[in-house]
C-alpha cells in the first residue's frame, strides 16, 4: 500500500483509530494510577588512575576505561551492599539493597553514575550517601597490592556528584506513559483499520460497483433518515431520484420500458423507498404510474404509502377478485397495487401464466409499472420477476452489499436473461463518493 492508500484508510477508518488510541490512553492512565511511585537519588564517580611508574597518561585512561564493568559489578555486587547494610540503618538485606541500585556508564568517559531507588525518598537518600561513603573505600583496599609495603592503589574513585535526591518519583512517569499510550494507540489502531479494510469485502464507491457488474451506475441515492420517500423535494436525495428517473427514460429509449423491476442482492438495501420515490416522480411529468408490491414474502409498499394491504396481486393471481377491485389510488397519476395476503407458494404465482397476463393488461392501461421486486439471492423470486419485466434496476447499498453478493446477483440476473438497465448506489454517506463514478 502507498502512503495515499494508508491516508484512505486513516479517513473511513478513522473511528476505529480513535477508539484504539482513547483505550490505549486509559490503559496507560490505570498503568500510572496502580503503580507505586518510586523516589531516586543519584550520585556521580571518577576514575583516577594510580601514578604507575612508566606508564603513559593514555595507558592510564586506557586501563580506567577497562575498569569501568569491574566497577558496575562491583557497584551491583553483594560485598558492597553487604557493607552498606551493616553501616546504614536499615531493616533491608544485601540482596534487598543490590535490587535498588542501577549502574550506567560511558566507555567513552570514566564516570560512572549510580541510582538508588525506593518507594521512600529518605530511605534512597540514605542508601546513596552510604554507597557513596563505602564504594571508594572498597575500591581503594580491592586496587592496593598487598605486598606488606605502602604503595599507591592502582586506581581510586573521587566524587564527582554528591548524592542528590530528585525532587519528584521517578516512576510511574504520567507523561511519557500517555504518550506511550498515544503512540501504541495509533500504531494498533492503524494495523487495526487496516485489517478492517482488507477484510471489508463490501461495495464503497461506483467505480467498483461499475467495474464488478459491467453496467453505469445510474445514479447514487444518499441517506436520508427524514424522509421515507421525498418529503423535502428540495434534499439531495430527491435531486438523486430526479437523475434516476432521467437516466430511467433515456436508458428504455430504444426499447421502451413499460415495466421496470426494482430489485437488490439482499434485503434492506432501499428497494421499496426508492421504488416508491421513483413512482412518486414519474406521476409528477403527468404519466399513469402503477408501482406493485411484488414482494409476496415480506411486503412493505401499503405501509410505506399509508394503504390497505390485505387484498392486491396475490388476490387477483388466484382470481379471488379482479383487477379494478384491488387498485388503490395515491395522488394524482399514481396507483397501488400491494401484494395481498402472503402465499404459500410466491415463486410459482409471480411465475404463473396468471402473472404474464397481468403484466401485459398493466402495460395496456399504465404508461409505466414499477414492481418492487424480493431479493435476488435468498429466493428465487426477484429473478422471475425481473425475468418478467422490460427492463431491471439493481439497488447496491454503500458499505454493506458486499462483492460477492453483487457478484451473485448479476448471475441471477443473466441466468433468466433478464435485462439490467443499470445499477443504483443507495444509503450512500459521503457526497464525495457520488462524484468517484
Amino acid at each position: 500500500m502507498e502512503l495515499r492508500d494508508y491516508l484512505r484508510v486513516a479517513r473511513r477508518q478513522w473511528w476505529v483509530v480513535a477508539l484504539t488510541v482513547i483505550a490505549a490512553m486509559g490503559i496507560a492512565a490505570l498503568f500510572t494510577a496502580q503503580t507505586k511511585p518510586l523516589y531516586a537519588s543519584t550520585v556521580q564517580f571518577f576514575i583516577a588512575t594510580g601514578n604507575v611508574e612508566g606508564s603513559s597518561a593514555l595507558e592510564g585512561a586506557m586501563f580506567a576505561q577497562q575498569r569501568l564493568k569491574t566497577y558496575e559489578a562491583v557497584l551491583t555486587g553483594e560485598r558492597l551492599a553487604g557493607l552498606i547494610a551493616a553501616n546504614d540503618d536499615t531493616s533491608l538485606t544485601p540482596e534487598q539493597i543490590r535490587e535498588r541500585i542501577s549502574v550506567v556508564s560511558d566507555s567513552a568517559t570514566v564516570l560512572i553514575d549510580v541510582t538508588v531507588e525506593d518507594a521512600d525518598p529518605e530511605l534512597a537518600q540514605s542508601l546513596c550517601e552510604e554507597l557513596a561513603a563505602q564504594f571508594p573505600t572498597l575500591v581503594k583496599r580491592l586496587e592496593t597490592p598487598d605486598t606488606g609495603v605502602t604503595k599507591t592503589p592502582m586506581a581510586t574513585i573521587e566524587t564527582m556528584v554528591p548524592p542528590m535526591p530528585h525532587g519528584t518519583p521517578v516512576v510511574p512517569r504520567p507523561m511519557h506513559n500517555l504518550a506511550l499510550g498515544v503512540a501504541m494507540g495509533l500504531l494498533v489502531g492503524t494495523a487495526l483499520g487496516v485489517g478492517r479494510e482488507i477484510a471489508d469485502r463490501s461495495v464503497r464507491d461506483p467505480r467498483k460497483l461499475r467495474e464488478l457488474t459491467a453496467a453505469p451506475v445510474l445514479a447514487c441515492i444518499p441517506r436520508d433518515r427524514r424522509a421515507a420517500l421525498i418529503a423535502d423535494r428540495g434534499s439531495p436525495r430527491a435531486e438523486a431520484l430526479r437523475q434516476l428517473r432521467t437516466t430511467v427514460q433515456f436508458a428504455g429509449k430504444d426499447r421502451p420500458v413499460k415495466t421496470l423491476a426494482v430489485t437488490s442482492a439482499m434485503p434492506g438495501e432501499g428497494r421499496s423507498a426508492t421504488a416508491c420515490g421513483l413512482a412518486i416522480l414519474f406521476a409528477e411529468t403527468g404519466r399513469r404510474v402503477l408501482i406493485v408490491d411484488a414482494e409476496l414474502r415480506r411486503p412493505r409498499l401499503a405501509a410505506f404509502l399509508g394503504r390497505e394491504g390485505s387484498a392486491g396481486l396475490t388476490t387477483v393471481l388466484v382470481g379471488a377478485a379482479s383487477l379494478d377491485q384491488v387498485l388503490q389510488p395515491w395522488g394524482a397519476g399514481l396507483w397501488l397495487l400491494s401484494s395481498g395476503h402472503p402465499p404459500p407458494n410466491p415463486s410459482e404465482l409471480l411465475g404463473s401464466q396468471r402473472m404474464g397476463e397481468l403484466l401485459d393488461e398493466l402495460r395496456g392501461r399504465f404508461d409505466l409499472v414499477i414492481l418492487d421486486s424480493p431479493p435476488l439471492l435468498p429466493v428465487a423470486d426477484g429473478a422471475v420477476v425481473a425475468a418478467r419485466a422490460d427492463g431491471a434496476l439493481l439497488l447496491v447499498r454503500s458499505r454493506k452489499t458486499t462483492t460477492a453478493q453483487v457478484a451473485g446477483a448479476m448471475r441471477a440476473l443473466k441466468q433468466v436473461d433478464a435485462r439490467l438497465l443499470g445499477c443504483v448506489f443507495t444509503m450512500v454517506t459521503s457526497r464525495r463518493a457520488c462524484y468517484a463514478a
